[in-house]
């Protein structure tokens, strides 16, 4: 190759290298709503619970009080690998007890960490991005009362190219989103349902297909779609599938039992679990969001 040939090539790949450098840098938003606020930890355990927090990062196979040391380790099966859920005890080392309320809220809303790398969507962030400053200080406070872990995170299993986190970058370029899925909420129960769904309890994130990218199809929001690990399918909870009445998915969500008298099993016994310890209001609200949701056969 001639050598203009050559140190052309150079300089596509070194334009090339620094456009990818800088379409994919984290950009984290503003944490001015948090200034000025006074945290409640009793109202965080409330956040706490409807977040399901517990659910993904307590250790594997933990009862009873256990269930609030957040050593993590819990496997999240995906097509992508295997993500494990870290500490996120207030351990200064091996948690998150060296944060600090900004910080946390960055990894929330932006999924971006205290050293500036991106956050795998296992964290999802993109439902969390849409939590309102109150309830992510009220959080934090909560969190520090919990017990701290020493038990160090456990790496995930991700092979090349997935393992390159700065392209996440260009991932939240293509995916990131801070809209509300349900734009028109007439009633305060709908509204509270939908930041209850869409937020807080990021259902879409099991119960919407993804595309090829892992990107959520909003398309088809809540519509059901293969289980990450491969095994089996998650049930579409729109009207066009799901025709129980309320007080039938009212019942399923605080009892965990369907109308014909089946039992919830996988993680969703965890998430019916947290859902019995919302106050009835919030558990209404959010069956009032499911029979408002458009349907999808």
């Amino acid at each position: 190759m001639p050598r203009r040939a050559r140190f052309a090539a150079l300089g596509l790949a070194f334009l090339g290298f620094a456009a990818f450098l800088l379409v994919t840098q984290p950009r984290p938003s503003s944490t001015e709503d948090l200034q000025g606020i006074a945290a409640d930890a009793a109202r965080g355990e409330r956040v706490f619970t409807a977040a399901g927090c517990a659910s993904c990062h307590m250790a594997p196979g933990a009862t009873g009080a256990a269930q609030r040391v957040l050593a993590g380790g819990m496997a999240l099966a995906s097509p992508f690998g295997t993500f494990f859920a870290p500490n996120i005890s207030p351990d200064p080392a091996a948690g998150i007890g060296g944060w600090s309320l900004e910080q946390f809220a960055t990894a929330l809303r932006d999924g971006i960490s205290p050293e500036g790398q991106h956050y795998y969507p296992a964290l999802p962030w993109n439902a969390y991005n849409k939590m309102t400053g109150q309830d992510l200080a009220d959080l934090w406070a909560y969190m520090q009362t919990l017990p701290p872990s020493a038990e160090p995170s456990r790496p995930h299993e991700v092979g090349f190219p997935f393992n390159i986190r700065r392209a996440l970058g260009g991932w939240k370029l293509l995916f990131q989103n801070r809209g509300w899925q349900m734009a028109e909420v007439p009633t305060p129960e709908l509204e509270r349902g939908r930041y209850l769904v869409e937020a807080l309890g990021h259902c879409a994130e099991c119960h919407t297909p993804r595309n090829m990218l892992g990107g959520l199809d909003r398309s088809r929001w809540l519509a059901g779609a293969p289980a990450p690990d491969g095994k089996g399918r998650i049930p579409n909870l729109t009207p066009g599938k799901l025709t129980w009445s309320e007080a039938e998915i009212f019942a399923y969500l605080t009892t965990g039992f369907t109308p014909e008298f089946d039992s919830v099993g996988g993680h969703m016994a965890y998430v019916v679990d947290n859902m019995a310890r919302l106050p009835e209001a919030d558990v209404r609200a959010v069956v009032a969001y499911l029979k408002a949701v458009p349907p999808v056969q």
